[in-house]
């Protein structure tokens, strides 16, 4: 067994949670009178912590602003926007899979309320033996996130592997001498991620455990 930690970015990698995420920082800024954005805008930050996610986009917010913004886009996130989410095919059987057989970890750029809140409707805390969100550490891509979660786990680097569907999980990866793993299914495209030097990138669930198996 190659990879004895398997960490994994939440949005966009092991649940299909894109297209709620742009619809709801698209009406939090209608709703907090920021200028209209290109959805692309919007795909492109996913990853990113949510103050950091919403400066890039807007770089002209006043300060004053960002505390609405930030509270309008966590409520249509979990109560107001129609755009369903859901695991991607295969997730929870990959998580079964590996339970009790390797380290299971989750780095996102979500806050602790909003991964703690998904994690208690899935009944899923018990599976992962760490967790770090962007608010209680640095945001991606600075591999704050994962030097954590290894020094707690006791892991090395290189028995460790990032599975994430952005440029900032896999520079995040690199920048901790990891290696990483793309998946094609989430906020950025395939030729955004082969730029960043992943092993592979995958476009399933069930892509990612053939490889694991194979490889990992």
């Amino acid at each position: 067994m190659k990879y004895e930690l398997l960490i994994f970015d939440w949005d966009g990698t092991l649940c299909d949670s894109t297209g709620r995420i742009v619809d709801s920082m698209r009406s939090a800024a209608h709703e907090t009178g920021l200028r209209v954005v290109h959805d692309s805008e919007i795909k492109n930050i996913i990853g990113l912590g949510l103050p950091e996610a919403i400066r890039t986009v807007w770089p002209e917010i006043l300060e004053d602003q960002l505390p609405p913004m930030k509270a309008a886009y966590a409520r249509h996130f979990v109560s107001d926007s129609p755009v369903m989410m859901s695991l991607f095919d295969g997730a929870a059987e990959l998580l079964d899979r590996y339970a009790g057989t390797r380290r299971l970890a989750v780095a996102t750029g979500k806050s602790r309320k909003g991964l703690d809140r998904i994690l208690t409707d899935l009944s899923m805390h018990s599976v992962f033996d760490i967790t770090r969100c962007a608010d209680e550490t640095r945001s991606k891509p600075d591999p704050c996130m994962l030097f954590e979660i290894l020094s707690e786990l006791n892991v090395s680097p290189e028995r460790a592997l990032m599975v994430g569907d952005t440029t900032f999980d896999l520079e995040m990866a690199s920048a901790a001498g990891m290696h990483s793993v793309g998946m094609s299914h989430g906020a950025h495209d395939e030729a955004r991620l082969l730029a960043c030097e992943p092993r592979v990138i995958c476009h399933s669930i069930q892509e990612l455990t053939n490889w694991i198996e194979t490889n990992g």
